[in-house]
């Protein structure tokens, strides 16, 4: 298996990464214009990028224009694997990030309801006894494009009863 320790970037992977960012539809023929290459050779250089792990496509939501709110939630927790596993089936947690400091885990949470956007946070980690500190911050403005998967066929989440009663 190649990793990306196996792989060197070059100028030429940058701009093919960047045109695909910049437009994920592109076709191999136009990024080889653009980068004075073949269309295989873009092909290869595709494959080999994603083959490594470096590159990847997925679809998602783009939160800068969805009518969603979204939070940051930072938690000084005891232990931070423990909530990262039983987060993973929460629907309105996008994503977690575990860091160094103080705040050991960062979580991105997107609900159409502030007050829903409450309710997740207390039945996630108010009541649990490894989580010490919980910070919130609403996101007020995204500058650029920020595309990430949602799971829009919700699975039931411990979240969802309350809801219904609010």
């Amino acid at each position: 298996m190649i990793t990306s320790s196996d792989i060197s970037i070059d100028n030429i992977d940058r701009k093919i990464i960047s045109l695909l960012q910049k437009d994920p539809s592109i076709t191999h023929t136009e990024i080889a214009k653009e980068v004075k290459r073949s269309q295989p050779t873009i092909g290869l250089r595709i494959k080999k990028l994603e083959k490594a792990g470096i590159m990847n496509f997925q679809a998602g939501l783009n939160l800068k224009v969805a009518d969603v709110l979204i939070a940051r939630v930072d938690l000084q927790t005891n232990n931070p694997e423990k909530i990262l596993n039983e987060i993973k089936n929460c629907p309105y947690i996008i994503n977690g990030f575990q860091l160094s400091g103080t705040y050991n885990l960062s979580l991105l949470i997107a609900n159409s309801a502030l007050k829903h956007l409450d309710i997740i946070i207390n039945e996630h980690f108010r009541n649990d006894p490894d989580v010490l500190k919980i910070h919130m911050e609403i996101v007020t403005n995204i500058i650029n494009d920020f595309v990430l998967p949602m799971n829009l066929n919700t699975k039931k989440c411990k979240c969802d009863e309350k809801f219904e009663s609010h």
